[in-house]
């Protein structure tokens, strides 16, 4: 993220030099991001993107050539341009680490900053989070879909332009896919790559065998056929399984055939009983063609022999719900030397903000299952050997009680304090583990793919006091 001070949005530079000219470049202010509903009827997210987040903040400088950009605008002045020159971030952000499965109207990253240098964030944060974490959310709905298989992110060529193609990338992985056709993405991230051949190899050869050897000869111990260029039952499998056959009579291992086309239970069930029959067992049968999680949880269904499922358009574009919005809200002011809890009034319950500095704990049973999260004041304290009753965030009558014992845990850890980064930043296979854990911790109702049940989060007692003040202040 070297270099993109300037991806922001013009409303934001404005605001900023706007409290540099009302002397509030020194006024701090906390701001929050969270979404407020749930992408694909799904009933979870997995946070992704904080640590391009990171390298953004970390590099967030106003060079020379953002100063003359902004010059050539015409509208800041020559005081506000000097002001720019010496722009960096020096507040604190809290965050819950990416991987981690989070849920509408909790607190998932808290700046607490000088106002320019909290406002600054807002664009670019919404940017980076927002996006990967819609694209990490799909991943792990179409791995859980997979039951386990592998999943290949192959959607460069249908992503939104190579910036997109290389985050969704990213995202995917984090989301539980396990490699990525997109080789920059592979070699920036470290990510497995994958790939095997388009229809193009084959109608580029006189037939369809000399095409499959062709391949085999250039890679014999990487080999998989695309069997449907013309007629996969016909002569697709059965060219693949003669080149099959002849490399590992050759002493390589044939790894198998894609299916790109067609009815795919039918021709993979078909493919398969042909391989077995010819004594290549081991090979392995890789799915494309427009797939989702709905698509594979029917093929599951019908007992598809798909070993492997490569997954494009409807993954990097999230075909059916294409942005997730993710919002950045002011929640506390700076007065007289304390912060001053904010919030914003709508006639929509769901718009009205959680106000002040707040934290957020996510509550397990004996099992080490999630049974729900609760946002609290930042200085109040969770005890497990006490029952914990909080409210409903938009229905206050509505409250849940949970029984002694459990186990809470604290989801927002410090990233930036004072400016520096503190925060150990994982690998990104790290990452992907989190993920893991995570789905393993939710329990199956809440990662249905269809009607799933709705985790609670809930305000605590003390907080919601907090904001039913302020409602009535504002009425």
């Amino acid at each position: 993220m070297k270099g993109s001070t300037l991806l922001t949005d013009l409303y934001q530079l404005t605001m900023v030099a706007g409290y540099f000219q009302e002397g509030k470049s020194k006024q701090r202010a906390n701001f929050d991001w969270f979404f407020r509903t749930l992408p694909f009827g799904g009933g979870f997210c997995v946070l992704a993107g904080l640590d391009q987040l990171i390298e953004y903040i970390v590099n967030l400088r106003f060079e020379d050539v953002h100063i003359r950009a902004l010059e050539r605008l015409g509208i800041f002045s020559k005081e506000t341009l000097k002001k720019f020159e010496g722009f960096k971030f020096t507040g604190d952000l809290y965050a819950i680490p990416e991987g981690t499965v989070v849920f509408p109207h909790e607190t998932l990253i808290r700046v607490t900053a000088p106002l320019p240098e909290a406002q600054m964030l807002e664009t670019t944060l919404l940017n980076i989070m927002n996006y990967q974490t819609l694209i990490a959310t799909k991943a792990a709905r179409v791995c859980l879909a997979a039951e386990g298989d592998p999943v290949i992110e192959f959607g460069m060529r249908r992503a939104q332009g190579p910036d997109g193609a290389i985050s969704a990338a990213r995202a995917a992985f984090v989301g539980g896919c396990e490699s990525t056709s997109n080789v920059q993405a592979g070699l920036l991230y470290d990510i497995p790559v994958r790939g095997t051949h388009a229809h193009s190899w084959i109608e580029s050869f006189p037939n369809e065998l000399e095409a499959f050897r062709a391949y085999a000869r250039a890679f014999p111990d990487s080999c998989i056929l695309l069997v449907d260029t013309y007629d996969t039952l016909k002569s697709g499998v059965p060219n693949a399984i003669r080149v099959g056959k002849e490399l590992e009579k050759a002493g390589h291992r044939f790894l198998g055939i894609r299916l790109d086309s067609g009815d795919l239970a039918y021709l993979s069930k078909k493919a398969r009983e042909m391989l077995d029959q010819a004594g290549l067992k081991n090979a392995r049968i890789v799915a494309s063609s427009e797939l989702d999680e709905w698509i594979i949880e029917s093929l599951k269904k019908q007992d598809a022999k798909i070993d492997i499922w490569g997954v494009g358009t409807r993954l990097v574009t999230c075909w059916d719900h294409p942005a997730l919005g993710g919002v950045y809200k002011l929640s506390a002011v700076e007065e007289n030397g304390q912060m001053t809890p904010k919030i914003k009034v709508s006639g929509d319950p769901e718009k009205i903000t959680n106000p002040g500095r707040n934290k957020v704990v996510r509550i397990f049973n004996h099992n080490t299952l999630m049974q729900g999260d609760v946002l609290l004041r930042e200085d109040e304290e969770v005890d497990g050997s006490k029952p914990l009753t909080a409210c409903h965030p938009m229905y206050p009558h509505v409250c849940k009680t949970y029984k002694a014992p459990f186990e809470g845990e604290e989801l927002l850890v410090p990233i930036f304090s004072n400016g520096e980064l503190v925060y150990e930043r994982p690998s990104l296979m790290e990452i992907q583990a989190n993920t893991f854990r995570n789905m393993e911790r939710l329990e199956p109702e809440y990662k249905r793919l269809t009607n799933p049940h709705i985790y609670k989060v809930s305000l605590s007692e003390k907080l919601n006091r907090v904001k039913d003040r302020l409602l009535v202040m504002h009425r």
